[in-house]
Parts: C-alpha cells; structure tokens; sequence
C-alpha cells in the first residue's frame, strides 16, 4: 500500500507544478502583442487602434523584446484600384520591452490594410484595416464646410467689372 501512497503523493505534485508553472514564466515567444495605427499627433502611450487618419505612423506593443518585423500596406476595397496592391512596405527592429514604432507615414486618401509579420509569427501575419482621409480634414476634426467662394488669401473673391 505504501508504493501507491507514494506515487499518488508524485502525481499530485507533478499536478500542482503544471498548475503554477505557467504562472511562473513568461508567455512563450511568438505571437504576443500587437500592432496599432495611430495619428501621427497620438502619443505612443495609447494603447487605442485609429482607424481613420491622414498622417499616421505603426506602434508595436507587448511584444518579444528585439523581434524583427516586415510589415506592407496593401490597398483595399472599396477605394483601391487594385484590392491588394502593395503600397507601401517597411521593416523595424524592436526593443527589448517588445514596443516600436514607425516614422510618420502618409497614403493618398482611401481604404488600406496593413499586415505586420514578425520573427518566431505561429500563423498569419497580424493585420489592421484604415482608413486614410487628409482632404477632409480641419483643425479640430470633422469635415468642413462646403465654401461659395474660391478667392486666396490677400486677393479679392471677384473682379470688379469695367
């Protein structure tokens, strides 16, 4: 009877391990973080995606301290001429704390998405769709208002008959 005392005394601590192993290490490397598109006027602080921007830039979160990425830009439906097209494409090394961030970057105004591929990925590629509208913005967001006249600062909005 002892034998069996004993090796049911083994599995439960082989359990209890399993159990509090996980809890113990960090998550595996791999597929930990993620990617956002932010305005180019955000702080990386933020955490929030923004999906609809004119300059914008890529910010990596929570992922495996110096990972390599590639990440492209395709135009995407319904704007894109071609659904797919590469527009744009980069590469970034990131920190030890798994956090980076892109220059600014600029799209003529339309629909993208972005997938962002990385060292030790498990699967498809992390992917963001965004949109980008520079004509209609203002100072303080919203769209502006349609103008009835079309004059330049300094000269008058309509010439004087003769």
């Amino acid at each position: 009877m002892r034998p069996l005392a004993s090796a049911g005394t083994l599995a439960a601590a082989v359990a209890a391990t399993m159990l509090l192993a996980p809890a113990a290490h960090a998550a595996p490397p791999g597929d930990n973080g993620t990617v956002k598109i932010h305005d180019a006027k955000t702080g990386e602080e933020l955490r929030k995606n923004e999906p609809h921007v004119c300059t914008f830039y890529l910010d990596a979160f929570g992922f495996d301290g110096g990972q390599n990425v590639d990440w492209r830009i395709e135009a995407w439906a319904p704007t894109a001429g071609v659904k797919g097209e590469v527009v744009k494409t980069g590469s970034l090394k990131l920190d030890a704390e798994g956090h980076g961030r892109t220059p600014d970057q600029s799209l003529p105004d339309g629909h993208y998405k972005l997938f962002w591929n990385f060292d030790g990925e498990h699967g498809r590629a992390k992917h963001k769709v965004f949109w980008t509208d520079c004509d209609g913005e203002k100072p303080g967001g919203g769209k502006p208002t349609p103008s009835t006249s079309e004059s330049t600062p300094g000269t008058p909005s309509s010439v004087p008959s003769t």
